[in-house]
Parts: structure tokens; sequence; C-alpha cells
């Protein structure tokens, strides 16, 4: 058994201090290191910076520790028990890291506790203890590593089977809101930490139609004592990770239903597919996963092709659990569905990079994203949703409505995902011809490793939505579902744009984004420069589209920007948006055979849990 304890040992000063008694450690040196990355988050993030002081010790005497290189240490030749003591400083509020301060604390055990290496195997036992001082008596712990005599949300012993399982249980401590609620009979746990005005009964009852849906696809839930759902509350954030047993998110706090509210604006709709996402890895990603993720080295980048199914499929089928749920109806879907496609169309990076290309560079592209990302780079969560959304129509289209993806989803999880059975790069597209009997080779090839866009039209026709793809109305249009009424009013001109991307700092408006072939870039205005004047009128937020679009076609204007220091003027020809926003609607008058395949692909598979 390896033991760990942490404690918080000065929230004000932001440091966990961790103990680690190796018993029989390796009489030739053991050697002891911390990940490089969090499985789930593909980007060298390097916790061992935050490693403030470790020194070794056995019994009381202090022993020579060489270090070998950033995050990896060695201890000397020795029989007996030895003892690791270090600082960590916290101070990252994400749901990646580890954060401490007087309100709370979090952290991931890739952020804290220390790789045996040759006893990754071994049972581990975590003491986690309590801040000292009375401001601290009412903090509570919430996780789902697996008690050894501490009580529920108490702080004690635990213990996890092996360091694999260590670090995949996130741990919350301080004063936060607990609610709970059941599913397949297993218990659900919602923690909020942050302060916040939420109705927890009213997630508890969506989340449970939520995690029901899921779990009645897949057939089961897999093997575990309960799921929690961390959830960090703040002014403004944004985000979640996967765990084998539960989630941590972050959002803001404006975003969770208050009591007396029944609809489901924006902002809970995205929480609600935020925690659909994040539920749905629990088969997908968690269970069913690539070989290489499951052999993976976290002291460095694990480079694998498949990102694109296991981000992918997961963000098509998150917002289409809230539809199958009952969370949200079907105008509200094809809403957000319309939105995740415009965001792929609004990237000409797509004709630049595959979805197993970005897979693969995840480390270094899709995780380090720079002012030319949008010319470079496509997304393997909203492309990979879009080959989904077309793989699943597609299989529904050539078996006459007898396979869906869905079915292959299920199948996946009872041959791999509930035996532990890692997917070679290549096995994923196998299984899905064979259990499907269509060759798919072309798609494929196309979808995955290709760089022309899908022919969506036809494949949503068959479903009876209709799709069409035009000019952004304003820096700020989406897409979604089309306004009929809109079709009854004259058409206008295209809007004229610079074909950029800003934002405000201060009174300055900033260029963070030269689109691909649009005015701006081929004028030479660059990523940085700070728009001064239009056409001789100051540039601000407000009025920076209009002045734009009041110039005549084909006339040039003078735009004058700062440059670093430097004031330059260029003439920039404003040229029409690109038809790049996609709207769906329900078609209307379709046929009864259509109408039983939509309903078929928006209500899924039956089934009871």
């Amino acid at each position: 058994m390896i033991d760990y304890v942490i404690k918080p040992l000065s929230p004000e000063t932001h440091q966990f201090q961790v103990n680690i008694t190796i018993h029989r450690p390796d009489p030739a040196g053991q050697v002891v290191s911390l990940p490089a990355w969090i499985p789930g988050s593909y980007m060298i993030r390097d916790f061992a910076k935050n490693i403030v002081s470790i020194s070794a010790f056995a019994g009381e005497k202090r022993l020579d520790l060489v270090k070998l290189d950033k995050q990896t240490w060695k201890l000397p030749e020795i029989d007996g028990p030895v003892s690791l003591r270090y600082l960590v400083y916290a101070w990252d509020l994400s749901v990646r890291g580890a954060h401490l301060d007087t309100t709370h604390g979090f952290f991931n055990g890739t952020s804290v506790f220390l790789r045996v290496h040759g006893q990754e195997d071994q049972v581990c036992q975590v003491d986690i203890t309590a801040p000292d001082g009375n401001q601290y008596a009412h903090w509570r712990v919430a996780t789902t590593l697996p008690s050894r005599g501490a009580e529920p949300y108490g702080f004690g012993r635990y213990r996890a089977g092996n360091y694999e399982e260590l670090i995949d249980h996130p741990v919350e401590m301080g004063e936060f809101s607990h609610a709970s609620f059941e599913v397949a009979g297993v218990p659900h746990d919602l923690v909020i930490t942050g302060k916040h005005y939420a109705d927890l009964e009213r997630i508890c009852t969506d989340l449970k139609k939520i995690c029901g849906q899921h779990i009645s696809m897949f057939g089961e839930l897999p093997r575990m004592d309960r799921y929690l759902f961390l959830v960090t509350a703040l002014g403004d954030g944004y985000g979640g990770l996967e765990h084998r047993s539960s989630t941590s998110l972050i959002c803001k706090r404006d975003d969770l239903p208050q009591t007396g509210m029944t609809e489901i604006n924006e902002g809970y709709r995205q929480f609600l597919g935020l925690c659909s996402h994040e539920y749905f890895h629990l088969w997908n990603v968690k269970r069913i996963r690539p070989l290489k993720l499951m052999q993976s080295d976290l002291t460095r980048e694990t480079h694998t092709t498949l990102l694109w199914f296991f981000e992918g499929v997961t963000s098509y089928y998150d917002d289409l659990g809230l539809l199958r749920s009952g969370r949200i109806d079907e105008n509200s879907y094809l809403e957000l569905l319309a939105r995740s496609l415009s965001r792929v169309y609004r990237g000409t990076g797509r004709f630049k990079q595959s979805v197993a290309e970005s897979s693969f560079d995840a480390w270094t592209k899709f995780y380090k994203q720079d002012e030319n990302a949008p010319n470079a780079v496509v997304s393997y969560y909203t492309k990979g949703a879009l080959v989904a959304l077309v793989l699943d129509l597609l299989i529904r289209t050539e078996t006459a409505g007898r396979l869906t993806l869905d079915q292959v989803m299920r199948a996946l999880w009872l041959r791999y995902g509930r035996q532990d059975i890692g997917l070679g790069e290549q096995e994923i597209e196998q299984f899905i011809e064979e259990f499907t009997g269509i060759d798919l080779k072309t798609f494929f090839d196309q979808a995955v490793r290709g760089y022309d866009d899908l022919d969506l039209a036809d494949y949503l026709d068959q479903v009876g939505v209709g799709f069409q793809l035009r000019e952004a109305r304003g820096a700020l249009d989406q897409g979604g579902v089309r306004d009929v009424s809109r079709d009854k009013t004259p058409a206008t001109a295209p809007r004229l744009v610079l074909g950029v991307a800003t934002r405000t700092d201060g009174k300055d408006v900033v260029v963070t984004h030269v689109f691909d072939q649009g005015a701006a870039q081929l004028a030479g205005i660059s990523a940085g420069d700070v728009l001064v004047a239009i056409d001789g009128l100051r540039v601000s937020e407000a009025n920076m589209d209009n002045t734009i679009n009041c110039a005549s076609k084909g006339e040039p204007l003078e735009v004058v920007v700062f440059r670093r220091d430097e004031l330059m003027r260029f003439d920039v020809t404003p040229l029409p948006a690109s038809a790049n926003i996609c709207e769906l609607w329900l078609k209307e008058g379709v046929d009864e055979q259509t109408l039983k395949r939509r309903h078929e692909w928006l209500n899924g598979l039956p089934g009871n849990v």
C-alpha cells in the first residue's frame, strides 16, 4: 500500500501539504513523478511546476533527492520505508488543476499525488485532513473516492485500487450546497460550491431525466457505487472534465435556475448540455476508449486520431439527450444543432485540417489556438459532432431504419467498454462497418480524413429537416431555427464586412482574428491591430458594422490602425459576408414515412431505467 496524506496547510497562501509513505521502495533508488497532463484535457500542463518544495526522509533522517527532469525525482538506494513531504501551490481555478483559498479547496490527483514508479498497481490510501482553524470547522469533503473509514462528506481516510483510480476522483472541500437523486438504483449527488441562488430540486429533477436517457440508450450504467456532479458557480466561467464516477464543472451562477423558474433559458440549457456531455463520457471515453489512451504515459503527449469520435460523438448526443429526455423541444434542439454547425462552417480551417488530424494534433493546435486558428484548425468537437450526425442519418437510411448510431454505441459498450478493451486506431471504423453491414470506407475517407464539406442537406431531408447556409446578419449571429416570417420580406444585399473578429479593450477595438481571403487580409490588416478610424469616423464597437455596411459596394474605405505604436493606413474594400451561418427547420407537408424517420431520430431507442 502507498500512503498519502493531504492537508490544506495554508489556505491563505494557497498551499496543500502532501506526505507519501512508500513502504517498499525500489532498493536501486525509487523514482517518483507528477503527471504532465490530465486525462480528458490533451495539453501538457506541467503540474510539477507548482511543487514549491520537496524533501525525503527515512525515519527522521533526511535523504538526498535527485531531480531527473522537470517532473521526476529519484531517491537514494535504501531498504526500509521512505516518506516524501512536499508543498503544492494551488491557484488554478479550473476543472483541470488544484485551487485553495479561505473559501474552499479543490484538487485533481494529477496535480497533487506523485506517482511511485513500478508500484502503480498498488492500493493507495489517502488521508484527507482538515485545515487548522475554527473558521474551517464547517468544511466538508465531496468526492467519489471509496471511503476507508471517512464518514460521508467527511475528512478522513479514503482508498483507491491503484494510481490510475487515485487520480480519477477529484476532491472538493469547503462549505457547499448538496442534493441527491437516484437513477437506475444508483445514488447521484449534486454539490455546488460558490455563492448561488440555485433551485437544487429543479436541477436534480432535470439531471435525473438526462442521466436516465443516456443510461437507457446504453442499456445500463457502468458499475459504480454513486455518481457525483461537482459544480463551481462563478460570476463568469464554463468548463467540464469527465471522471470514472464524477465530473467537475464550472458555470456562471446566473446559468443555474432560481426557485420559481419554470422555463429553461439559454444559460440553464447550456449548463444542462454541459452536464449531459460529461455524463455521456461515462461510457464514451472513460470505458469505450482508445487503446492508446489506456496505455498513455502521463509524462508526455499521447497521440490518437480518434478524439473526433470520443468527443465528437459525445457532442452530438449531449444536446440530443436534452431533447430525448424532454428537457427541451424540437425547435430548441434544432437551434442548438444549427449553432454548432455554424461554428464548423465559419472556419476555413476545415478545408486544411481533417478531424483525424485535429485529434492527433490536439496537443499543439486545438489546445494552443492562436490568432490564425480559424484559418488553420478544425474542432474535433464540433466537426466530430457533424460527422456523427451524418453517420447516424446514413446508417438509418442505408438500413431503412433498422439500425442507428444509438445501437452502434450500445454494441461498442457491450464489446469494449464493459470488458475494458481498448480500441485500435482503425478498429472503430471496422467495427461500425461489421455491425451495420454497410461499406463505409468512402464515407470515413471523406468525413474523417478528408477536407470537403459533407452533403448534410440531403441527409437532413431524409428526416424532414430543412437546411440552408446564409450570410451573418451581425457579429453576434450564431444561426438557429429559420424564421419563416423573413421569407416574405424582400431580399436585401448581403452585408458588407471587413472579415475580422474583434474585442474591446477599454475604448479600443482590437482585431483578434483576420479571416482567410477577407477584405482585411487582402489589404494587409493583421491580428493585434487597434482600429482607430474607418472612413474618417472613429471606430467603436457600436458603430463599426454600420459604418462598413454603409460603404458603396466595390469602393475602398480608408482604415486607420495602430500596429504596436505605429499609425498605419490601409485602403480596404469591404466584401459581402460569406454564407456560413446555418439555419434549420422542421419541414411541413412531408409524407408519413419521413415523419416516422424524424420521430425515430429525435426520440431515439426505447428503453426503461
